[in-house]
């Protein structure tokens, strides 16, 4: 059924004001502050309308409105208006990606998650890419001082993973090029779990001279080899402590026992991949333990390459047009970087 012009009107004020005081609302409290010159008799009739139709609930201990899911997702895709970053966000996430080199994968995603919750004071998460499946791009051997040396492995998602390994004293500069040339053209292009016992085994014969590294070279592949599945950071997770809905020790347990279960939280975020920004509101969030919460998920791009998600998770009570600013300019930056 389509709404009225009026109606819609009365559904805005209502979600708008319950996102800011979290508190039900009443005709006569839109009447005074939104729809002056409607009377509050007439927003009450409207109201029970809206009730009626599902787009609102009345909590039992109140005489005010609150807005039901489906209030929300109405709300979302039809009354919500865009709204601009406040330069103190701008400069904040312009700081924290100036800060993160894009080179250093992990390191950005963990300060964006740090600056997204920090800003929006809600649980956010920044997820890369399926670690295993993740392309080596090359190897570089750093000599150290005192017979030692730091490889490097770069892959096209721009994870970087390093060890410190043994070099043999007297082995000279030429040589090393050679191993560190070896190792690309043997494994540039690979995903990390194609890389099998066998197919190590030949090329160790092909550099059997400095089986050494070699050794504690491979060592570095299986340790990234043996990693989580995912590759998830988790910021704010405390903040969802804050918010009213949550005051109910028994209805936030199961929340932040979830947030411990990376890889259950994992599955979900890897499973959306939107063009744009996708908003989930309670129901629709596919585990249990979040259904009570609204979850905004964009993927993000880095030379040309999806590489992650990135998002926030809180009450369905969000401020939904901030949020979804928010990673909208942060995927548009990250996109940049690359």
């Amino acid at each position: 059924m389509t709404l009225s012009k009026r109606k819609r009107k009365i559904l805005r004020a209502i979600v708008r004001s319950y996102i800011r005081s979290a508190e039900p609302i009443g005709s006569r409290t839109i009447a005074r502050h939104y729809l002056v010159g409607l009377s509050p008799a007439t927003i009450r009739n409207e109201m029970a309308d809206l009730e009626d139709m599902g787009y609102l609930e009345q909590p039992h201990t109140s005489a005010g409105r609150i807005p039901s899911q489906q209030g929300y997702r109405f709300y979302v895709d039809s009354l919500m208006e865009v709204i601009p970053l406040s330069k103190e966000d701008v400069l904040s996430i312009e700081k924290t990606l100036y800060q993160a080199r894009v080179e250093d994968i992990e390191k950005l995603m963990r300060e964006i998650s740090r600056i997204l919750s920090s800003i929006t004071r809600y649980t956010s998460f920044v997820m890369g890419p399926v670690i295993k499946k993740t392309v080596i791009k090359q190897f570089k051997i750093l000599p150290l001082e005192e017979g030692r040396g730091l490889v490097v492995l770069l892959t096209d998602t721009g994870l970087v993973k390093h060890k410190v390994i043994r070099l043999p004293r007297s082995l000279p500069k030429q040589e090393l090029e050679k191993v560190v040339s070896c190792l690309n053209a043997s494994f540039s292009g690979l995903t990390i779990d194609s890389i099998n016992t066998s197919f190590l085994t030949e090329v160790k014969f092909n550099l059997l001279n400095q089986v050494e590294i070699l050794d504690e070279t491979f060592h570095l592949i299986k340790d990234i080899n043996a990693m989580e599945e995912v590759n998830l950071f988790l910021g704010g997770t405390a903040n969802i402590l804050s918010q009213p809905e949550f005051r109910d020790i028994d209805r936030v347990r199961s929340l932040l026992a979830l947030f411990e279960e990376k890889t259950l939280l994992g599955r979900l975020l890897g499973s959306i991949y939107p063009e744009g920004i996708e908003v989930h509101i309670g129901d629709e969030n596919k585990l249990v333990e979040i259904k009570d919460c609204s979850l905004v998920v964009a993927t993000y791009r880095i030379d040309e390459k999806t590489v992650g998600t990135i998002g926030v998770l809180g009450p369905t009570r969000m401020e939904y047009a901030r949020v979804i600013a928010m990673l909208e300019y942060l995927v548009e930056k990250l996109e940049n970087l690359g």
